[in-house]
């Protein structure tokens, strides 16, 4: 793919805006292969859950909190849901993986908060992995005093993770926060890039047995996309903070736009569950086709002609010199504001 496409996100150098999301299509070598000759700019494995970390710190004898206790007693009511069945079946991938394919792999942590994660993200960069995304979740509200607490909490775990590793590490986080634009500025100080937005299954009840249930699709080809307002009001209130759009990204318009919005990059899954890694390819030859039309000869031709509106001549001057900032040396700078 062409040259002009390369960009930066959160110090990762990319070949190319769309990175593969999290599934277990990535699990499958020739697959990968597949994205890799498609175009993908980076590849992230399937996520790795909180219970198999936690089982993984307690086999290499690390003490356990009473909470990890819980959820590790808990932990065989989700086996089936793993793609990977247990951590070092993980590492031994995440190794492999970056072995064999010529851009980024990113490794993927899903749950809550539990403090072994600092160990075993060390394990996963010692085994190659290029970034680690954190998919973060938070308990109950009845666990918490108030969302302060909610966010301080995944604040400190993020800041304990990134002080273990010196590859990027990307939050990714659901839409169910006070404001993801003040989230984002706390962020700097932990986290290379943000992920909008986390999907999560959705609770439904079944009526013949009266039990709750969850639920899982991809995206439909025909769905809009519902993230570029937050994107933008992430994007403008905290400019240094690199984004990647996630839900709904499946052709060329829509890559186009999330980039236009705010994101370095665009987490693409549900399309290739659709149509193949193929199609990968066909959204960059759109994008191509819409920044030679526009005559832009680099993507940081295209972030520059973002439809973002100001208030002062100053918030503008500030503006760019983030972003000119972030984008030249490929890590956030909170100075940058």
């Amino acid at each position: 793919m062409t040259s002009l496409l390369n960009t930066q996100f959160g110090g990762l150098s990319l070949r190319s805006p769309v990175i593969v999301g999290a599934s277990p299509l990535s699990m499958n070598e020739n697959t990968r292969l597949e994205m890799q000759q498609s175009g993908a700019g980076a590849i992230v494995l399937p996520s790795l859950f909180e219970e198999q970390v936690i089982d993984w710190s307690w086999n290499n004898g690390q003490k356990l909190t009473v909470r990890e206790r819980g959820i590790l007693e808990q932990s065989d009511r989700t086996k089936h849901h793993w793609a990977c069945p247990d951590a070092d079946s993980y590492l031994a991938l995440v190794n492999r993986a970056s072995s064999l394919q010529d851009i980024p792999i990113i490794a993927s942590l899903n749950g809550y908060t539990a403090g072994g994660w600092m160990d075993f993200a060390g394990e996963l960069e010692e085994a190659g992995a290029g970034a680690i995304e954190l998919n973060v979740h938070h308990s109950r509200a009845r666990e918490y005093v108030s969302s302060a607490e909610i966010e301080m909490t995944i604040l400190d775990a993020i800041r304990d993770i990134n002080s273990a590793i010196t590859v990027p590490l990307f939050v990714k986080l659901g839409s169910n926060f006070t404001s993801l634009p003040h989230i984002a500025r706390q962020l700097l100080s932990g986290a290379q890039g943000m992920v909008l937005h986390g999907r999560a299954p959705k609770v439904d009840i079944c009526l013949d047995t009266l039990r709750l249930a969850s639920r899982w699709r991809i995206t439909g080809a025909d769905e809009e996309l519902d993230s570029l307002d937050t994107l933008m009001q992430v994007h403008s209130h905290c400019p240094a903070m690199s984004l990647a759009a996630s839900g709904g990204v499946g052709n060329a318009d829509q890559l186009t736009k999330v980039l236009l919005a705010g994101a370095d990059v665009a987490m693409v899954t549900s399309a290739i569950y659709r149509e193949g890694a193929g199609v990968i390819q066909t959204m960059l030859e759109g994008l191509v086709s819409f920044m030679e039309k526009h005559e832009m000869q680099t993507l940081r031709d295209l972030q520059m002609q973002r439809p973002l509106e100001f208030t002062s001549d100053e918030e503008r001057t500030a503006y760019i010199a983030a972003l000119t900032a972030h984008l030249r040396e490929g890590k956030p700078s909170s100075a940058s504001i």
